[in-house]
């Protein structure tokens, strides 16, 4: 019931550009924002609410105190960076610090949509008056002035005047970017009016379910930042995670400019087998087998995506402009037969690596990468295919072949691992364990429960070592935990995991709206995933906040940002600590531990490899530390300079090294059952790492205020979104499953140097607990 009637301080700002002009900047949006409430949202909201205060783990009352964060996580949610929205537009807003928790509960969702339109509407001020600066303002970089990017603790600004200088200062800071990259004025100023156009035109494609899971996820994020609300798009993203397949033609697509483009096709989809769709086509309309086709241009990604999806072996047509067409106006229609599309990059996959120890001789080390613990999800009436995705079965193929292949020692590299199915990481950490207490649980009520691994088998018993990161999180803390106080692995990586010590519960609404309600769902109402548990490791610690501390820490660039993990996020339950659970130490690494530890520390003095990272993180320190940015073209070219000639030195140092020793086989899950070993790979010296690459780009990262949580796309720091909004260019994976536009940086590239010391660990650790199996150098058969 928002009732409050209000005008804007000042009428948007227009500017009559000429042709000529409005050519070189591009044409501004002009898709109009419509929302109006679904014929569900009332329920969805009542639902939530309700779903919230009984099964939280927190069991709080939606009361007056939570309405107030709960204002204040909206607003933040649409403006994190405190750019667009007014002093004058939350001093009105006000009036419902105290009755969002009565509207929620009455399933009026009135104030949603009305601050939604008002920060759209700033949003079009800040484009209107960014381009007239791009047009007209002669920009000078040779005062003292600094540039704040993250704004998210300061002031909002007071009016509209305030406003456009912090927009002022903004677009000069993208400007000098782009100057201090060589590009030419012509030329900046069409990337950067891109850049402001594509944001307008994403959030003007925001329907009303786009903003009602924005303002659900806002109410969620008050109780703790994993509980959200997933509307139906989203809720087709986390099952296809889960289960790491869909049905689709396979297909990555994208926006761009309104239309939506094909970014690349899977490797045996039905889009790559039909040889009539290629990268870079542009899809016009989609029909459904003998339908009549639908217009998508200007159309949003995922309801372009929702119809190129459908059952399997359905028929869909696209009509699509060919990229190679040399007139825009050739249209071609495709037919294509929907099949299962399985995402087998984010598979678990193994290698192994063989270390020269004596003449003739290698002693060969396995390593298992886990992006995720996946495992079979449905959505609520969606048949399955029958075949239930199993984290724990694919790394047991992977653990026979690494056997079979005669390794000394695994590692198991969690750390790109930011969790997934209790159950997975469960029966994942009772391959390494005879059986016993895997993971406590607690309950709001105060009741504790633990999980055991109940099977005696052992799937793998030699030496073991499981490789983390900050960004190692939930299942993977678990299975970390576990494995440490059994004292059966040796952990290494950042000074902490993540730590995302709580159970959710995911809620699909569908059954309910129609089983309790006696309502139709007509389209999926989509889901509540909300936390109702704690996690505790088998000794009785939480695993909040806290994570997993490693037995050995290698130096990283993460440990050194305040805001990467747990504690870096708003609402974050608490650290605890219960009784711990009946189980038997294994003795496997304490023996040998303070060994490990001198001579890892001895390499890592010395190492050239880290001797530069610690410089990095002594430069990125002070970045962090200065908080403001110079825009002083002078002072930033001779600090790029600098950092050039750093990457300069770097590369040549690299390239001039020696061709790194031994083989390397890659197995994917397709290979694995086959006999033998993969042609090795190509090995070169990369200048590229993990650790050097995130600490430039942290840097970067710091001076565009993008630093909450795990680094995201630059053109989201630019625009302010914050938690709980889409991200501004929409970028899908097969058949459209959004992804970072940077997540090709998050591979581990041949230069990793953090593995590479891994590695040393576990051969010393082999050494030091028996005697390693030693084999003689033989060239495998390729696999056919």
């Amino acid at each position: 019931m928002f009732l409050l009637s209000w005008q804007l301080a000042a009428a948007a700002v227009a500017f009559d550009f000429s042709p000529e002009k409005r050519a070189l900047l591009g044409a501004k949006p002009t898709n109009s924002v419509v929302l109006e409430p679904g014929p569900n949202d009332a329920t969805i909201t009542r639902l939530t609410a309700r779903i919230l205060e009984r099964q939280h783990y927190l069991r709080q009352p939606l009361d007056d105190e939570i309405s107030s964060r709960f204002l204040d996580s909206y607003l933040d949610a649409l403006d994190h960076l405190h750019l667009y929205l007014l002093q004058f537009d939350v001093e009105e807003f006000e009036v419902y610090r105290a009755q969002l928790d009565d509207l929620v509960k009455d399933g009026d969702t009135t104030p949603s949509r009305m601050i939604f339109k008002r920060f759209l509407e700033r949003l079009e001020q800040q484009y209107d008056y960014v381009m007239d600066l791009l047009q007209n303002e002669k920009f000078d970089f040779t005062s003292d002035d600094r540039f704040i990017p993250n704004r998210h603790t300061l002031p909002r600004p007071k009016n509209l005047d305030e406003a456009k200088q912090l927009w002022r200062d903004r677009i000069r800071y993208e400007y000098l970017q782009e100057k201090l990259n060589k590009e030419k004025p012509d030329e900046i100023v069409k990337i950067v009016a891109r850049r402001y156009t594509r944001v307008l035109r994403a959030l003007k494609e925001y329907d009303n379910d786009d903003v009602l899971q924005i303002y659900l996820t806002a109410l969620t994020h008050v109780y703790d930042p994993h509980s959200e609300y997933f509307g139906k798009s989203e809720l087709e993203t986390f099952s296809i995670g889960m289960k790491l397949s869909l049905y689709g033609i396979g297909a990555l697509l994208r926006s761009e400019d309104g239309y939506c483009k094909v970014e690349r096709l899977v490797a045996g989809g039905p889009a790559e087998r039909s040889r009539a769709i290629k990268a870079n086509d542009r899809i016009i309309a989609v029909a459904q087998g003998s339908q009549a086709p639908v217009d998508v241009v200007d159309m949003k990604l995922n309801k372009v995506v929702d119809l190129i999806r459908g059952p399997k072996d359905t028929e869909v047509r696209l009509t699509l402009i060919p990229a190679d067409a040399l007139d825009p106006s050739v249209r071609k229609t495709i037919s294509l037969t929907r099949d299962e599309i399985k995402l087998e990059e984010q598979e678990a996959k193994a290698k192994i690596f063989e270390l020269p120890v004596e003449k003739d001789k290698v002693m060969r080390l396995g390593l298992i990468d886990l992006p995720s613990f996946y495992s079979g999800f449905e959505l609520e009436g969606r048949r399955s295919n029958g075949e239930q995705k199993s984290t724990t079965a694919d790394v047991v193929r992977l653990l026979h072949k690494l056997i079979k292949e005669q390794v000394s020692g695994v590692i198991l590299d969690l750390r790109r691992n930011g969790g997934g199915s209790l159950e997975e990481a469960i029966n994942l950490t009772g391959l390494f364990i005879k059986d016993g207490p895997v993971v406590q649980i607690k309950e709001p009520d105060g009741k504790i429960f633990v999980d055991n691994d109940l099977d005696p088998t052992v799937a793998y018993d030699g030496p073991l070592i499981v490789l983390t990161s900050r960004f190692s999180a939930s299942a993977s803390e678990i299975l970390a935990g576990a494995l440490q106080d059994y004292d059966r692995a040796l952990i290494v990586g950042d000074s902490s995991t993540h730590g995302k010590g709580t159970v959710q519960s995911l809620t699909q609404l569908a059954p309910i709206l129609r089983s309790q309600l006696g309502l139709s769902a007509g389209n999926n109402p989509g889901a509540v995933k909300i936390t109702i548990r704690k996690f505790y490791r088998a000794s009785g610690s939480s695993t909040q906040l806290k994570g997993v501390t490693p037995d050995i820490v290698l130096p990283s660039i993460w440990d050194n940002h305040t805001e990467i993990g747990e504690a870096a996020l708003t609402n974050a339950l608490r650290w605890d600590t219960i009784t711990n659970a009946t189980y038997e130490k294994m003795n496997r690494i304490e023996p040998y531990l303070a060994e490990l530890k001198k001579r890892s520390e001895a390499r890592i003095a010395t190492n050239r490899d880290f001797v530069y990272l610690r410089g990095e993180i002594e430069r990125y320190k002070k970045s962090l530390a200065e908080k403001t940015i110079s825009l002083n073209e002078g002072q930033r070219l001779k600090e790029k300079k600098e950092a050039d000639e750093r990457l300069k030195v770097r590369k040549k140092e690299v390239a001039a090294r020696p061709e790194p020793e031994g083989k390397v086989y890659e197995l994917t899950l397709k290979q694995v059952d086959l006999p033998g070993l993969p042609p090795p790979v190509a090995r070169t010296n990369h200048f590229a790492s993990a650790q050097s690459t995130n600490a430039i780009k942290m840097d970067e990262l710091v001076k565009k205020g993008e630093t909450k949580g795990k680094p995201t796309q630059s053109e989201a720091g630019a625009t302010g979104l914050g938690r709980g909004a889409k991200k501004s260019s929409e970028k899908t994976s097969p058949d459209g499953d959004e992804v970072d536009d940077e997540s090709a940086d998050d591979q581990v590239p041949a230069l990793d140097f953090t593995l590479d010391e891994t590695k040393r660990i576990l051969a010393d650790f082999i050494n030091l607990s028996g005697k390693p199996n030693l084999l003689a150098v033989t060239q495998p058969a390729a696999t056919k």
